[in-house]
């Protein structure tokens, strides 16, 4: 069986970029991300998901930000300098990126698009991002995310009412 080598991880190859990649069991073609993140041990602040959003100047917005977080529409438009933004439809995901729901990264979509992390991955050694395929995900340091992806850490998330 050959090694599964996505464009993501063919991009950070070539920048000579350190990263592990994981994979997980996929029963149907959506996979929650808190899921995931059980399936690979690993703490759900560690693993990030990939959402993708468009502002009233019709500008395309990538947020990364733990799967078990929502994006906070208003500060997301406030940090990307819109009026208001609104999440694409899931059938224009591969228009916009070249990914698929579920198999979405910020690393090696169709175009560079404006890229904003939250702002709890800059207190992490590691983040665990969309390899770029259903079941397979890359570790790797933020800043090296951010050498690659050209994002900025900003608080994106809504604050949960405990």
């Amino acid at each position: 069986m050959s090694k599964v080598k996505t464009n993501a991880m063919r991009i950070l190859d070539s920048h000579k970029i350190s990263y592990k990649m994981w994979s997980y069991k996929v029963v149907d073609e959506h996979v929650d991300g808190v899921e995931v993140a059980h399936q690979i041990g690993r703490d759900v602040k560690e693993v990030f998901k990939t959402l993708v959003a468009q502002g009233a100047s019709k500008s395309i917005y990538v947020y990364v930000i733990p799967v078990d977080e929502s994006l906070d529409l208003k500060k997301a438009a406030k940090v990307s300098g819109e009026k208001n933004i609104e999440m694409i439809h899931v059938k224009d995901i591969n228009k916009f990126t070249g990914y698929i729901r579920g198999g979405c990264s910020p690393i090696g979509m169709k175009k560079q698009y404006k890229t904003f992390v939250n702002e709890s991955a800059e207190k992490l050694d590691n983040i665990i991002v969309s390899a770029g395929k259903i079941g397979y995900q890359v570790e790797l340091s933020p800043t090296d995310l951010q050498s690659i992806v050209k994002c900025e850490f900003m608080d994106i998330v809504k604050i949960r009412l405990s």
